[in-house]
């Protein structure tokens, strides 16, 4: 399953109503490190498969979602269980601390 994009209208039913846990990736076009990680995600989402959902959040694209969860800096990626976050992390990382991060939250 690849990365989804997910904008203010569609976070609610992508997110908050998923059936499985949802990585939220914050990001923006001229964020480099958010840029860095964008592969290691579509990695991942590929390897869960149907047992996670990873979205992206263009945070200028879409910016009340992003306020409400509290997003001061991108890359910003939020582990949601049940439709709560559960977990979250600031900045880029390797693949294997993503994965990592997110075995952890689920």
């Amino acid at each position: 399953m690849a990365t989804i994009p997910v904008t203010d209208a569609t976070f609610e039913d992508e997110v908050r109503n998923s059936d499985v846990p949802v990585v939220v990736d914050f990001w923006a076009e001229w964020c480099g490190p958010c840029k860095q990680i964008g592969p290691a995600l579509e990695e991942l989402s590929n390897e869960y498969g149907d047992k996670l959902k990873v979205v992206k959040v263009n945070v200028d694209e879409n910016p009340n979602t992003p306020a409400q969860m509290g997003v001061r800096g991108i890359p910003a990626l939020f582990v949601f269980s049940g439709g709560q976050p559960v977990s979250s992390r600031a900045g880029a990382a390797p693949k294997a601390a993503l994965k990592s991060w997110i075995d952890s939250a689920i």
